[in-house]
């Protein structure tokens, strides 16, 4: 929200009363409570009339410190942002004050509050983060006309007629909330959901509201109040509603934060490291939920417009095994059901006469899971709507009738999740499918969420369920997941998410046009989102809309299967690599391979993000924010500490840019290439190469050459690859069990005195061969059978 016409006018009418001088500071367990003043206070007088703020500033747990604006204090509304849903908090606070100034300090991070004038001031050990100075708190109460750009008042559920049919009266003015940071020079903000605009984000306006409005636009399905800075520290607002950012866009050295309403509250994360920022968040808001192994391989659409008879899907599986394409998930999208009956969560018999006997057919000729798609919008012409609008299961204008529209489907109506009944009669269904065979559900769409003039069943407030739902709805059928098939075993193809929406992977980028363009506003996104405390990143390779030319296809076939998770999908055309030329078959099949050999190290990853939160899917300023140059890359990442990966965004022929770091890096399609960083790379990478060089000191344990699956015995004929050891160093790295969390052993490697040696450290893990990688040699050493290690002389 912009309150400002300039610098130094407020827009006409609007009214602000900016916190002042601080008038009381009480100590309130691990924080202090203020009063805080908005006009001056000379004398008893001016302590009449006017608003006063109250403020508390705590310390919830280690390295985080939270700041709570209210003005008018009453019954909290719901839904709220659950926190430490988890792991729960560390606490670690000391107090201190003086006759004019507070302190709270906790794991690196001190909040100094000043009280006249009233001021904030966030500090690391060695320098200051940012601050709320001089009037950079307030309300304001804002003439209506001035909130009509807000993305829910502009917004197609507010605008369209079948949506919001009778309109209320609108008001005269709305009261916001409203805090400022400061920006200092060469401060960089990135993050807030899944955003595929520019990846810095100083300059833009971001609402966090989410939208079903594509890749190509300013709209963002997974909006998330969560931003991180190149200075060591992020910003947690913890409200479940709209909550708009000015990223230096009204005054170009701040960061201003409003939402509509009484009250905004707002988390410092300190943290030396962007790692360590985001460890703290996820420990705050969820840590992602840990997947199985066989979600990492490779997921094969039907795509959305085309045919899905039995002898279609068939011929796809087997052509891609013959081409040694294994697909691990195969996925059903919408016309699985009905045409005109989505969701009626029953198999359209004139395509599937027997649905479990066919599911049960391919799962054991091809080894594949089976995912179908959902959503939570049940349309009139279904068989189940009359059930679901009798029985009180949809959300509800507020004269008591269905919310219904006709945009997707013919007056469909959307499932109330704050029903608990409906939950249970929503379940049920996907209950049903369970049994038939279906292994995981896409759940779509919760994007366009009504939120005016609705009401719903436990009496949330719609505001705050538009992004929350998102939440609920894959929470909802991810513990269904779970339940079934146990924990570590469940996963979701979700698209809309928020804050919180982490803990429930996986996620995808929604949909994206064929094009070079496209495919870097996924990256991105995907770059945004990981930024945001999601460990895990789809996207749809090849693009959604229209059908890719067969370089594009080729170029993120590449992107695609250096990413978490990896599926072929489109819209009106198929993905399978033969529409693209049989040559598409076996570039696939190469980076496939490589994808599922290097499952010991992405699994490890996956544990990390587990446990840690730590991304998959790195953008480049997280693993080298000391190198400034890394902090604007937005068409490269880090795939974990150790694999840069640079796609390729450029038509066949061109030359394509990627920069490496510091130190030695080794390529790991051709080891004879090594490059010596910092330096920028320009190359025609051919159209069946994609650029990844692997980051000196690093150990790859790797699996077998043509395992044919992402999920297999990790710990079994290691290939242990160690790259540019310097004398005297000690690299470990875990080889997980590929069950849960579990961790089957530790390889050791160490140079010293001109060799090398390796060894299982601990656990039990075979290995078969050693190779070490030095100045674009290659050497190697088998292991014998029962040896627990190996050696080289250099």
């Amino acid at each position: 929200m912009k309150f400002n016409d300039g610098f130094w006018l407020l827009k006409s009418g609007i009214k602000p009363f900016h916190g002042l001088q601080v008038v009381q500071g009480l100590q309130d367990g691990d924080g202090y409570n203020f009063q805080v003043s908005t006009k001056p206070i000379r004398h008893r007088g001016d302590t009449l009339a006017g608003p006063v703020l109250s403020v508390r500033v705590h310390s919830p747990t280690e390295g985080v410190i939270g700041v709570k604006i209210e003005h008018f204090k009453h019954t909290d509304p719901t839904p709220d942002i659950a926190l430490f849903p988890d792991d729960p908090p560390v606490p670690s606070v000391s107090l201190s004050k003086t006759e004019t100034t507070w302190s709270v300090s906790s794991g690196g991070l001190t909040a100094e509050v000043t009280q006249n004038p009233y001021t904030v001031t966030f500090k690391s050990p060695t320098r200051t983060l940012t601050a709320a100075g001089y009037k950079h708190q307030a309300i304001y109460d804002v003439p209506y006309k001035w909130t009509l750009r807000s993305a829910s008042n502009n917004s197609c559920l507010t605008t369209d007629v079948s949506s919001n049919p009778r309109p209320e009266a609108a008001p005269e003015t709305v009261r916001y909330v409203h805090s400022e940071l400061n920006l200092s020079p060469g401060e960089l903000i990135y993050g807030l959901g899944e955003q595929f605009g520019p990846f810095v984000k100083n300059g833009q306006s971001v609402s966090v509201w989410n939208q079903d409005g594509g890749t190509s636009s300013e709209q963002a399905y997974k909006c998330v109040p969560f931003y991180i800075t190149n200075r060591n520290y992020g910003v947690f607002v913890n409200h479940p509603g709209e909550v708009e950012f000015e990223v230096g866009s009204e005054k170009v050295s701040r960061v201003g934060v409003s939402v509509a309403g009484e009250a905004l509250e707002y988390f410092i994360i300190y943290g030396p490291s962007p790692l360590e920022i985001l460890e703290k968040y996820t420990r705050v808001t969820g840590r992602p939920a840990l997947l199985p192994s066989w979600t990492f391989g490779l997921w094969l659409s039907t795509s959305f417009l085309t045919s899905y008879d039995e002898k279609t899907v068939s011929g796809f599986l087997e052509g891609m095994q013959t081409r040694n394409c294994p697909v691990r998930v195969f996925h059903l999208d919408c016309f699985w059901m009905k045409q005109y009956e989505w969701c009626s969560f029953t198999f359209d018999p004139e395509n599937f006469p027997d649905p479990k006997a066919y599911l049960n057919e391919i799962k054991q000729k091809y080894g594949v899971k089976i995912c179908v798609w959902i959503n939570p919008y049940i349309s009139q012409l279904s068989p189940i709507f009359q059930e679901a609008a009798k029985k009180g299961y949809l959300i509800k204008r507020k004269d008591g009738t269905p919310w219904q529209w006709d945009l997707w489907q013919p007056g469909l109506g959307v499932v109330d999740v704050t029903n608990p009944e409906a939950c249970k009669w929503y379940e049920d269904k996907l209950d049903a499918l369970v049994d038939l065979g279906v292994d995981t559900f896409k759940t779509d769409f919760g994007e366009r969420i009504p939120h005016a003039n609705v009401v719903f069943h436990d009496g949330s407030d719609p505001m705050r369920m538009h992004n929350t739902y998102s939440v609920i709805y894959n929470e909802m059928v991810f513990r269904l997941l779970e339940r079934r098939f146990g924990k570590g075993e469940a996963v979701v193809f979700a698209r809309s998410a928020t804050a919180g929406g982490q803990r429930f992977p996986v996620h995808w980028g929604g949909d994206c046009e064929s094009t070079f363009e496209a495919m870097a506003e996924t990256l991105r996104g995907g770059l945004s989102l990981t930024a945001s405390g999601f460990a895990f990143a789809s996207h749809d390779i090849g693009g959604f809309e229209g059908h890719p030319p067969p370089e594009i296809y080729h170029r993120w076939v590449a992107y695609g299967l250096f990413s978490s998770h990896s599926r072929l999908h489109g819209s009106m055309s198929y993905r399978v690599p033969w529409q693209y030329g049989e040559e598409a078959a076996t570039y696939m099949a190469r980076f496939l391979d490589a994808k599922h050999r290097l499952m010991p190290y992405l699994f490890s990853l996956s544990i990390h993000g587990h446990t840690k939160g730590h991304p998959m899917q790195r953008a480049m300023f997280i693993e080298f924010l000391e190198d400034r140059t890394t902090h604007y890359l937005d068409r490269q990442f880090m795939l974990g500490p150790s694999l840069l990966v640079a796609p390729v965004f450029v038509p066949d022929g061109e030359e394509s840019e990627y920069y490496l770091p510091a130190g030695r890096w080794t390529s790991f399609f051709h080891p004879s290439r090594v490059q010596v960083g910092p330096i920028w790379i320009k190359e025609v990478v051919p159209i069946n190469e994609i650029p990844v060089w692997v980051r000196q000191g690093s150990v790859l344990c790797l699996g077998p050459k043509g395992v044919g699956r992402p999920d297999y015995d990790f710990a079994v004929d290691l290939e242990v690859q160690v790259y540019e050891l310097d004398e005297g160093q000690v690299v470990q790295a875990e080889v997980p069990t590929g069950k849960g969390a579990g961790i089957a052993g530790v390889i050791e490697a160490q140079l010293k005195d001109g060799e090398v040696k390796v060894k299982v450290a601990s656990g039990q893990v075979t290995l078969k061969s050693l190779r070490y990688f030095t100045t674009g040699a290659v050497k190697t050493a088998e292991v014998g059978q029962g040896e627990a290690g190996a050696s080289l002389k250099l």
